[in-house]
């Protein structure tokens, strides 16, 4: 079986995005704003973090496939493209990560 990667999500959202509303819950909840796209992903997070804290591997697991959903879809709600995140974590790892933090505290 072909490995589904985070750009197929990616693909997917896009092509639901751009069909109707009714048969399409990314459509939906576009449709409801980028307001209401952050609100999910927080939820989603949040719903992350207690599943990690609880030490559940399966309810991670799904949680974090629902966060990484989530994040794509306020993504697109606000025009940011997934290449664009991948261009600041390429930039990010060309130096250590204590470096990295340590020049973003000085800007």
């Amino acid at each position: 079986m072909p490995r589904f990667t985070i750009h197929d999500l990616a693909a997917t959202i896009d092509a639901r995005a751009a069909s109707g509303g009714e048969a399409s819950y990314t459509r939906k909840l576009l449709d409801k704003g980028p307001e209401h796209c952050a609100k999910k992903f927080g939820e989603e997070a949040i719903e992350t973090v207690i599943a990690a804290v609880e030490n559940d591997r399966n309810h991670l697991i799904a949680e974090g496939a629902d966060v990484m959903f989530h994040f794509l879809v306020l993504l697109k709600a606000r025009g940011v493209k997934f290449q664009d995140i991948e261009e600041a974590l390429a930039q990010r790892t060309a130096m250590s990560g204590l470096e990295e933090k340590a020049a973003r505290n000085r800007e």
